[in-house]
């Protein structure tokens, strides 16, 4: 546990019940760590919330914090964009840290270009468009620019060909710039608006959206008037509008469901890392195997694995069998490491064809156990699962659990935290599963419908995949880039099938 020094908790109590940035400063006076928040007062003393459990770089953080400092602001929207502003500007060390190999977020505005838009990208490039960031949350930010999207209307894409104004322009989202409805310049005047808001400029947009009003309500220009009234209305709806409310930073107490599902399991720690299978198929074609990876209880993306079934067998629990074993060969267990806990998404039978894989692999130690779906029902093997139920955890959760001779079923109430964040795991593997068999799915009917066409052989179709992708974009093509890469005779055939 951690000491907390008596003017740090002097610090915590004077915090405000608004939202903020706030800086974690060392004995040195360097900030060290800047962070946004709904609640001030409530996220800066997760810090500080004696846990039996917490990642060992936010303890690392708070062992060096000797000072805390905050910025109160009107809304969350401003607390995101002043985050990073503030990030750019210090380059405070946990923050990277504490990234781990997650990228930042920017957001993207080509504003010199003859069709303006607004995107989300990991990488900034040197492309004369405007970036603002780097953001922490993916997710707030989206959330954030959808907001603000309904305050000053903005493209995101150019759909080529376009004549008329998009569904967007008329629930008001888009400036309508395809079909005339706005000026580029007037949007360019709305989208320094955009930026100037994101770069922390509220007051004085306000100010000026209020003057043009009354200008144009002077001028009897009353239609821009009411525009401009709505526009303002929108932008003070936003100090009312929930962005991330502290969800994003839940990471910090989500040991409670880790500490709840390793002290019913019996496990010898917290499971840091835990492994989520499933497998999708469709009358056993196309069989595939999804692995997706929690640490710390949240979903880590780039460790995600997928596995094509070397045989299309209509057995899950042959398809699972050949997965784990393939995921416990030498070369992936050095590659990727061992998991703390697997989870297979299905009942006994898939649970046994797992447990069955992994003790031929001599890997016995890693525990395995399973989420049958229409119960919802953990399933233990008694003897083989490396997981020993803690009954006094269990009558205390007010769960109960049905033995069989081999396998204990244990349910757990809705609420508790050990089986969201299970269910978390298990369907999360399953979405990874399903997209991955649609996928391949899709793509073999392309090629079956490619390789029917005669004279039309299995090299052009690979061609013909790897430059276009599928058949509804040869579908839009011009022949002369057919041409360019088939010839004229095949282009031909190719059109007298598919069409233009």
């Amino acid at each position: 546990m951690i000491e907390v020094s008596d003017y740090l908790k002097s610090k915590l109590k004077e915090l405000p019940a608004t939202p903020g940035v706030y800086f974690y400063r060392d004995k040195a006076n360097e900030i060290i760590y800047i962070g946004k928040a709904a609640v001030l007062k409530n996220r800066v003393k997760q810090y500080f919330q004696s846990s039996r459990y917490r990642d060992p770089k936010t303890d690392a953080l708070v062992r060096e914090i000797a000072d805390i400092e905050w910025m109160e602001v009107e809304t969350e929207l401003d607390a995101l964009f002043l985050e990073a502003e503030l990030i750019r500007r210090y380059l405070p060390r946990y923050n990277i840290l504490l990234r781990d190999d997650k990228a930042y977020s920017y957001i993207r505005i080509d504003y010199d270009s003859n069709y303006p838009t607004v995107s989300f990208t990991r990488r900034p490039m040197d492309d004369g468009a405007r970036y603002f960031g780097p953001y922490t949350s993916m997710t707030a930010t989206r959330q954030a620019l959808k907001l603000l999207r309904r305050v000053f209307p903005y493209a995101t894409k150019r759909e080529p060909k376009a004549k008329r104004a998009s569904l967007y322009y008329h629930i008001g989202l888009d400036p309508g710039l395809e079909a005339g409805h706005t000026s580029l310049a007037e949007y360019r005047a709305n989208l320094r608006r955009l930026m100037a808001y994101i770069s922390g400029k509220r007051a004085s947009i306000t100010n000026e959206l209020e003057r043009e009003m009354k200008k144009a309500a002077n001028n009897q220009e009353f239609e821009q008037a009411a525009h401009l009234r709505n526009q303002l209305t929108n932008l003070r709806r936003l100090s009312q509008q929930i962005v991330f409310s502290d969800k994003e930073f839940s990471d910090i107490s989500k040991d409670e469901g880790l500490n709840e599902l390793a002290e019913l399991l019996s496990l010898p720690s917290v499971p840091k890392r835990i492994e989520g299978y499933d497998i999708s198929h469709m009358q056993g074609s196309d069989v595939v195997a999804s692995m997706v990876v929690f640490t710390n209880g949240v979903s880590n993306k780039t460790q995600y694995r997928k596995f094509k079934t070397r045989f299309d067998i209509n057995n899950d629990f042959y398809n699972m069998h050949e997965t784990i074993s393939r995921r416990l060969s030498d070369k992936h267990l050095k590659d990727w490491g061992a998991a703390d806990l697997v989870l297979i998404d299905g009942g006994k039978g898939q649970l046994d064809a797992a447990i069955e894989a992994r003790n031929a692999s001599n890997v016995d130690h890693m525990p395995f156990i399973g989420l049958a779906k229409r119960e919802e029902q953990i399933v233990i093997d008694i003897k083989r699962s490396g997981a020993v139920l803690n009954h006094t955890l269990l009558s205390k959760l007010r769960g109960h659990a049905v033995q069989s001779d081999r396998f204990i079923l244990v349910t757990l109430p809705k609420n508790s935290s050990s089986i969201k964040l299970l269910q978390r795991v298990r369907d999360e593997s399953h979405r990874f599963a399903v997209s991955y068999h649609s996928t391949l799915k899709t793509k073999r009917m392309t090629v079956s419908s490619l390789s029917t066409i005669p004279g039309v052989g299995p090299a052009t179709t690979k061609k013909l995949l790897k430059h276009f992708g599928s058949i509804k974009a040869i579908e839009q093509i011009s022949d002369s880039e057919l041409i360019s890469l088939v010839g004229k005779a095949k282009t031909k055939l190719i059109r007298a099938y598919i069409g233009s």
